[in-house]
């Protein structure tokens, strides 16, 4: 399989009046296309600040961020936002949705900024709420819906577009054991059926059977990489 991600000696240090935190201290990792890879770790591990490398979102203070050709430590503000757009989808924990739009709005919102038309943008959206099994919920709005529900509009919402990777920080962890089970396999189903790289960042070690890797970090540093055995197959957690 063809290499997605490439990171080369990836330093973050963020600075506290005179104190050098250390968020990551070297981090060399590639991800292929297709691959869907858990980062786990404890708190202050450095997973979360290292997908948000890898998504643009921060800038390393040392070291190489390839994705594709695109070597996107060296893009500016505007360029890292269109790379995003075309690229790029995210789920989060605490599900990002805009309170005063309906489901299906929420959805299609990413879609405006690509220039998408309305007719075929509310159509798409519409296509995978109802893939995700929301197809009676087009116009509710976030309040109306439960955490399992609202955090499907997520995933739909960074599905939509089927870009080359999904990032997902800590998608689960607003909800129960059985909505994670769901909201696991939809995910995974779905960046399977696409072809997509799914990225997940995660503090529960029972969601890690379900990547074909799982990258343990500690302190800012890739502590040990584990390959699960059904390499390419859908593992489930169990009770």
């Amino acid at each position: 399989m063809e290499d997605l991600i490439v990171l080369k000696n990836l330093i973050k240090i963020y600075k506290m009046g005179e104190e050098k935190i250390y968020a990551l201290r070297g981090i060399d990792l590639t991800i292929k296309k297709e691959e869907f890879v858990c980062l786990l770790g404890t708190s202050g591990s450095g997973k979360s600040t290292l997908l948000n490398m890898m998504a643009g979102l921060e800038k390393p203070t040392k070291g190489e961020i390839i994705i594709g050709k695109h070597h996107i430590e060296k893009m500016n503000e505007k360029e890292l936002a269109k790379f995003r757009q075309l690229n790029i989808g995210f789920v989060f924990q605490s599900y990002n949705l805009i309170p005063t739009l309906s489901a299906l709005e929420n959805v299609s919102l990413g879609l405006t900024f690509r220039g998408v038309p309305k007719k075929l943008r509310d159509k798409m959206a519409k296509d995978m709420l109802e893939a995700v099994g929301l197809g009676n919920r087009l116009n509710h709005k976030p309040s109306e819906m439960s955490g399992g529900q609202q955090q499907r509009v997520s995933i739909a919402r960074a599905f939509v577009g089927k870009p080359k990777i999904v990032f997902a920080d800590e998608p689960t962890g607003n909800l129960d054991t059985k909505t994670t089970i769901e909201v696991m396999d939809l995910m995974t189903n779905m960046a399977k059926e696409n072809k997509q790289t799914l990225i997940i960042v995660t503090h529960d070690v029972e969601i890690a059977p379900y990547g074909h890797r799982v990258i343990h970090l500690r302190d800012g540093r890739i502590e040990k990489i584990i390959e699960n055995q059904l390499k390419g197959d859908q593992v489930k957690c169990e009770n």
